[in-house]
């Protein structure tokens, strides 16, 4: 796409990625970019550069912002460990992250607030998402809530323990992540968005020789890229969901350097590390326990000060460090303006071969001619089965969701009440909805089949169910029983029970009738290879094939279409 006049947003701008993507878009010309990071003064430090660098361009071309995307906006600029220490707060976030996504969690997400704000068409994800959420370290975590159960702690500090180690679970992050972000774009339509992520490992693989000290290969770093993986397949989804932004994904697979080499202090976490003081005479003797402290500090003198490599999200490394890891058939390295590079002429349309998500749209195996010849075969054979057998196969609610195995009983009643779509259409809503409860009382086969699979039937009056020993919906959790009401019965119809309701079979007039106008809107003199749901496709009206139908109210209610084959 033209980048010129468009409003870039690049999440994690002031890294070293990012800084290289907004140097490669400057002679696109966009609107402005909005520069983020998790920090305030990073943000602003990155800014206050940029306008310096570029003088020519308008004042508030570049726009700070700062914090953390995966939390609330009132939580973004909060230490984590701090949200996690604060009962209320932590119970918050975990909501957040496990209880249904509404508009309250939505439009409460730091991602929601930045993105309405600037309504960026470009977006460039330039954040390390896999380690920071990864790093979080469940292991740890799951060893303090061990050591607690195994004590004699206080429910109070058992149920503290329990709700950290929910509150770092990594899918569930991932899964609301990218949940609000998918929402997100598509409200402020957002065009294109472009992941710049990670393989875990840089490139190396289980044998890698670098550890966090942990047993070989590391379960956090193996938890990295395990969510690295993940976020690409979810991603992957992304990309096939109709009226979203254009998706991509770029995937380094070796160290990423560097931004700077000098000499000067050496930092960790942000922090100078300090030189102790310790004679050669301080030494201790190894017997009884080693204690993870000593009981009195050393004395410091001074900050470690050397030569080192910059490398940005990586941290910074001495010579020997940068030298070991980039050798060749090691880590090796590549720099941020190669990948900045694809990252530009991804955008604008071109084909680098690097783009994760397209390489696994054609890696993956597709639908085949020979399988939409063997449909027919199967379809055509069920059928006749069912003929011999003198039987209706409609549904066994085990591929789900309820409101599938639903639909199909609800046009199924149709079928049976007035034969054929025609026939549907040619009947009041009234009228249906008596015929269906007439079927429902005198066919005793056909109501326990629907109600043995745990989908309950709603009578006409909308206060009177019938159900099995099992119903689908609604979906219990930790509760027994669920509060009824007019809300809810509606909701519980709508996602898994056959409505019998005269406005239900409204419903269906209305889109039967939507169904036979779209088809019939199809001149007979098209025999283009254009249209499949052609006025032969639904047997000019004349025929209800119930699978059919329902695929068509998934397409058009559900706006479940696949977009790519």
């Amino acid at each position: 796409m033209d980048i010129q006049g468009k409003t870039v947003l690049i999440l994690g701008g002031w890294g070293l990625v990012g800084k290289a993507i907004t140097r490669k878009l400057l002679p696109e010309k966009p609107k402005s970019i909005i520069i983020t990071s998790l920090h305030k003064h990073e943000a602003i430090e990155e800014v206050q550069r940029l306008q310096k660098d570029n003088p020519q361009l308008p004042a508030g071309f570049f726009i700070p912002w700062w914090g953390n995307i995966l939390v609330r906006d009132e939580f973004k600029d909060m230490n984590r460990q701090e949200i996690l220490n604060d009962p209320v707060r932590r119970r918050e976030l975990i909501s957040d992250i496990m209880d249904d996504l509404d508009d309250k969690i939505l439009k409460e997400s730091a991602i929601y607030k930045l993105f309405t704000e600037y309504k960026p068409e470009i977006v460039v994800d330039c954040i390390n998402t896999a380690t920071g959420i990864a790093y979080q370290d469940v292991f740890s975590t799951y060893k303090h809530l061990r050591k607690v159960l195994d004590s004699n702690a206080s429910k109070e500090e058992i149920i503290n323990e329990t709700e950290k180690m929910l509150a770092i679970l990594y899918i569930p992050q991932l899964i609301r992540h990218i949940q609000i972000l998918y929402n997100t774009m598509h409200e402020v339509k957002t065009k294109i968005f472009v992941k710049i992520g990670t393989s875990g490992t840089g490139g190396m693989g289980l044998n890698i020789p670098y550890t966090h000290s942990e047993e070989k290969p590391s379960r956090v770093l193996l938890s990295k890229s395990a969510v690295a993986g993940a976020h690409t397949l979810l991603l992957f989804l992304m990309a096939r969901t109709p009226d979203m932004a254009i998706t991509k994904e770029i995937k380094p697979t070796a160290a990423i350097a560097w931004k700077k080499i000098a000499f000067g202090s050496v930092k960790k976490a942000g922090k100078e590390i300090e030189l102790v003081d310790v004679s050669f005479d301080d030494s201790i003797k190894l017997e009884g326990k080693l204690s993870k402290t000593l009981p009195v500090p050393k004395k410091t003198m001074g900050t470690l000060k050397s030569v080192y490599i910059d490398t940005g999200e990586n941290g910074i490394f001495s010579r020997g460090e940068f030298e070991a890891i980039s050798a060749q058939k090691q880590m090796e390295f590549v720099t941020p303006e190669e990948i900045a590079g694809d990252c530009v002429f991804e955008i604008r349309g071109g084909n680098t071969g690097h783009d994760i998500i397209n390489a696994l749209d054609n890696a993956s195996t597709h639908p085949t001619y020979r399988a939409g010849y063997m449909q027919h075969f199967a379809v055509d054979k069920m059928a006749k089965l069912e003929v011999e057998n003198n039987i209706y196969s409609v549904a066994f609610e085990m591929l789900g969701p309820p409101r599938l195995s639903k639909l199909l009983f609800e046009i199924h009643f149709l079928r049976l009440v007035a034969g054929t779509m025609k026939g549907i259409v040619s009947k009041s809503a009234t009228t249906l909805s008596e015929l269906c409860t007439k079927l429902v009382k005198e066919n005793d086969a056909l109501r326990n089949e629907a109600l043995s699979i745990s989908i309950p039937i709603l009578l006409s009056d909308g206060k009177s169910l019938l159900r099995g020993n099992t119903i689908k919906i609604p979906v219990f959790g930790p509760e027994a029983e669920l509060e009824i009401s007019d809300e809810n019965i509606d909701n519980w119809a709508t996602a898994g029970w056959i409505d019998l309701r005269e406005k239900n079979m409204q419903l269906w007039l209305d889109r039967l009738n939507e169904l036979m106008e779209e088809a019939s809107a199809i001149s007979d003199e098209d025999t283009s290879s254009l249209h499949v749901r052609t006025k032969q496709y639904w047997n000019y009206f004349e025929r209800v094939d119930v699978g059919r139908v329902v695929s068509w109210i998934f397409i058009h209610e559900e706006k479940g279409l696949r977009m790519k084959d």
